[in-house]
């Protein structure tokens, strides 16, 4: 037996070793990307609930922002309701604030000019 022949021989039981580590692999990643039962089935199960939640958070957004402009719009039309509110309780105040001396200062005047 010569060197030659034992490195051939080391070389085909490698060979055969390898084929049969590499049968084992594709077996074991053709049951990892079974749809059903495997790994695949889960991503694909994953990234359906990933378009859902993405549906989800864009109605969210879409949502929230219609409210937020709804509460712009409702705080502007009250601060305005506000406003004329402060209007009419001075317009109010100053009608009881009894303008009627002096009307009836200028009344007495000109019915005294007018008499005399």
């Amino acid at each position: 037996m010569t060197i030659e022949f034992i490195l051939q021989t080391a070389l085909a039981t490698a060979s055969v070793g390898l084929a049969g580590f590499c049968l084992l692999l594709a077996r074991r990643l053709r049951r990892l990307n079974d749809l059903e039962t495997g790994l695949g089935g889960a991503i694909a199960v994953m990234a359906a609930e990933v378009d859902r939640l993405e549906k989800a958070i864009r109605a969210a957004r879409a949502e929230a922002t219609e409210a937020s402009e709804t509460l712009a719009d409702e705080i502007t039309r009250a601060r305005n309701e506000r406003a004329l509110w402060d209007l009419r309780q001075r317009i109010g105040e100053a009608a009881r604030a009894d303008p009627a001396p002096a009307v009836a200062r200028r009344l007495r005047k000109r019915a005294e000019a007018a008499h005399a």
